[in-house]
């Protein structure tokens, strides 16, 4: 197999000096632009896969060009500035053209990011007749569409600032990808990466699970336990569905915030907690603290940068690439070479997929298992109501039936349908964790449909 282009337009000594010490450039077939030459008729005629531009004049004729050339759609480019305003580069930018890095340059970032372009290079050479994703890549995200080139620049922004972050968005869209990438970008990178799920938080246990316990704290406490503000020591902590903690128990959260400071319970000593806090939400924050389900002040000291999350209907063209992205790691995975038939994709670009890239994700899933080499429209399962029309008379729902049985009926068979994961059968049903808990402590003593 060819190795991946690489072409090299970089003026400045040093900056060519610290780009070709880069371990992952190595692995590139490397193409040094002619100085004298315009540079974008050499990458053209190189038909490279990725480009290293040094951008250090408003008046690159090549820049302007670039605008307007198809080739910004088919090489992958990282741009290097000195930061100040180019107009030029904004646009640029603007239509996704790639990765812009502004001195001075960290080249970890720089290295990691051609590390990621080089796997996925490969994994497409290996798998083009299997109509892998073209998709551009930072960090864990993938997605080539407006939006996504839009978060991943606030994601650059945000994560090299120390400050708090709130990741708002739908289920499905991602968020803990959102906040896993922030971390690799920032400069606790080196640190531990610490998720938890504040809804499916014990009441009685939350403490603990927060800021640990000493052995005999309480009755079962065996041993010491380290919570996670502890776990997640020099990185970063994640706090998904953070709106979903029980109201009176945030307020020991935002004394943590305010202080910095944490007690295990059980515990004589106060510990000082270095982590960063990224929260997240699919609720309408508004919505939550008006309604008393969160408190403001906790916001205020969570939110210091807010984060939106896209919708998968608004990341225009990303569905089908990011289907055949998910195809493609479980054709590798499996050494296979199944396809998308073109009406399947048809079918992935016209529904509003709901569940965002989650419900993708599983609908890709199915339809590999579902399909022997071509995946086909019926293959693929979506959440959509008339996906799910059931022929068993046992689905149909008498009158007179009370409201309460009927919800009942649909949480335990979404339940049981998943295999008793509550995270999936509460997105599929458009509540929170915490209220599929709360619900199903009601039917206890009743058996899964």
């Amino acid at each position: 197999m060819s190795l991946p282009k690489l072409f090299m337009h970089v003026q400045d000594p040093l900056l060519a000096s610290n780009l070709l010490s880069i371990q992952s450039v190595r692995q590139y077939e490397l193409n040094i632009s002619h100085q004298d030459k315009n540079w974008l008729d050499q990458l053209t005629a190189a038909q490279c896969d990725v480009a290293l531009i040094e951008v250090n004049s408003l008046h690159d004729t090549a820049l302007k060009e670039l605008i307007n050339s198809p080739i910004l759609y088919q090489t992958e480019f990282l741009f290097f500035s000195q930061g100040g305003p180019d107009p030029i580069l904004d646009k640029l930018m603007h239509k996704g053209a790639g990765f812009h890095y502004r001195a001075p340059f960290n080249l970890k970032l720089i290295e990691s990011s051609l590390e990621e372009i080089f796997c996925e290079l490969n994994l497409t050479k290996e798998l083009i007749s299997t109509q892998t994703s073209y998709l551009d890549q930072f960090g864990l995200l993938v997605g080539s569409s407006s939006a996504m080139h839009s978060l991943y620049r606030t994601i650059r922004k945000v994560a090299a600032t120390k400050a708090n972050a709130f990741i708002m968005g739908e289920s499905g869209t991602g968020k803990e990808l959102i906040a896993n990438t922030l971390h690799v970008f920032s400069q606790r990178a080196e640190g531990p990466f610490v998720a938890i799920n504040c809804g499916a938080l014990s009441p009685e246990l939350i403490d603990s699970e927060l800021f640990g316990h000493v052995k005999g704290a309480f009755t079962g406490a065996h041993k010491d336990h380290q919570g996670v503000f502890e776990q997640a020591e020099g990185g970063t902590l994640f706090l998904d569905e953070v709106t979903e903690m029980p109201y009176e128990q945030q307020v020991k959260l935002l004394r943590v915030l305010e202080s910095g400071e944490y007690k295990p319970v059980g515990a004589q000593q106060v510990k000082i907690a270095n982590v960063r806090i990224i929260a997240a939400t699919n609720r309408v924050l508004g919505d939550a603290i008006r309604d008393e389900v969160f408190r403001e002040d906790l916001y205020f000291r969570l939110a210091q940068f807010p984060i939106m999350a896209p919708k998968l209907k608004d990341r225009e063209g990303d569905a089908c690439g990011l289907a055949q992205h998910f195809l493609a790691y479980r054709n590798n995975q499996d050494g296979q070479h199944k396809q998308l038939s073109a009406q399947s994709l048809e079918k992935i670009s016209l529904y509003n997929w709901p569940g965002n890239v989650r419900e993708l994700k599983h609908a890709i899933e199915r339809a590999y298992i579902l399909a022997d080499h071509v995946i086909y429209p019926e293959h693929l399962v979506t959440n959509d109501l008339n996906d799910h029309i059931e022929t068993d008379k046992s689905a149909g729902i008498p009158i007179g039936m009370r409201l309460d049985d009927i919800e009942k009926i649909a949480i335990l068979k979404t339940l049981k349908k998943n295999d008793g994961n509550r995270t999936d059968t509460a997105n599929q049903l458009g509540i929170s964790v915490k209220t599929l808990y709360n619900k199903l402590d009601k039917y206890e003593n009743t058996d899964l449909l």
